[in-house]
């Protein structure tokens, strides 16, 4: 009898562990379609939440940890590896706190933010710290505007629940692909 509930639990848990391992990989598309189960009623929201932002964290946080101490040997190597990252990380140094909390919010850019964040030496208990700050704030946002911001006002056109989170859910990965072209725009332009 106590297999049995163990078992069930563990099951019960699999689709959390999932999102959470997806959020570590890739992030949008996966914590949007666990979103979309939420708006559907098949996933729990408190617990979609604490799972994406937990994986997105650990994600980026991975990324800085391995790059620490590394980055400027690697540069130093490679010149024009250097010459590319210089504007990037010129930015960085600048506005670390600001970066660190936007890694989160820009695709295409995190593991190359996070890099430069170990570059200039970000302190590891601000970039944890913040950093895990914006993953909850990723994970909230995302989880509101697909799972209940998106159907509720779909709803008038026919689109509810799982149909108005799916439609929301492609447009924010839209604006976030239009985001990342135009954050690629101003670095390259930096250079």
């Amino acid at each position: 009898m106590i297999d049995a509930a163990v078992g069930r639990v563990g099951v019960a848990l699999l689709p959390y562990a999932g999102i959470t391992l997806a959020a570590i990989v890739e992030g949008e598309v996966a914590y949007i379609a666990a979103a979309t189960l939420v708006a559907d009623g098949r996933l729990h929201p408190l617990a979609v939440l604490i799972s994406g932002a937990l994986g997105a964290s650990i994600g980026d946080q991975a990324y800085f940890y391995v790059f620490r101490g590394r980055v400027p040997r690697w540069m130093a190597r490679i010149p024009s590896l250097q010459h590319k990252a210089a504007p990037l990380i010129a930015r960085v140094r600048r506005h670390a706190p600001l970066m660190v909390l936007l890694i989160r919010f820009a695709p295409g850019f995190r593991v190359a933010l996070a890099a430069a964040c170990a570059a200039v030496d970000v302190p590891p208990v601000t970039f944890s710290l913040l950093n895990a700050l914006s993953a909850l704030a990723w994970a909230f946002t995302l989880l509101v505007l697909v799972a209940w911001v998106g159907p509720t006002y779909l709803a008038q056109f026919g689109l509810e629940g799982w149909k108005g989170a799916l439609a929301v859910g492609l447009l924010v990965l839209a604006l976030f692909k239009v985001l990342s072209s135009y954050e690629r725009r101003v670095i390259e332009h930096a250079e």
